[in-house]
């Protein structure tokens, strides 16, 4: 089963709440949900999170918090991040997925 990391559910929410087709994306969102594991943030993620935030830090390639947490995830649980996001290819330890 294909993984979403809570951090993304948080920010499909808010975006939500601003919409104005507020009802269409909430329906979209419920139906959408039951193909998906919801991963959380727990102690291990915290020590991912240091790391990737650290190293990038380190480089002089920060990025937003968010994804940092969401790559923390990916790296805990061995996925890949999938996003048109290019500062994911700044982490080295997460396999990044474009399209």
């Amino acid at each position: 089963m294909p993984s979403l990391p809570s951090i993304v559910l948080g920010e499909f929410r808010y975006g939500i709440l601003g919409s104005k087709l507020h009802g269409r994306y909430e329906g979209w969102l419920q139906r959408s949900l039951t193909a998906f594991a919801v991963v959380s943030v727990d102690g291990t993620t915290a020590v991912h999170y240091a790391a990737i935030r650290f190293g990038l830090k380190s480089r002089g390639t920060p990025i937003p918090e968010n994804d940092i947490w969401i790559a923390a995830l990916a790296l805990q649980y061995r996925l890949p991040v999938l996003s048109r996001d290019r500062h994911f290819s700044f982490i080295r330890e997460i396999r990044h997925v474009t399209w």
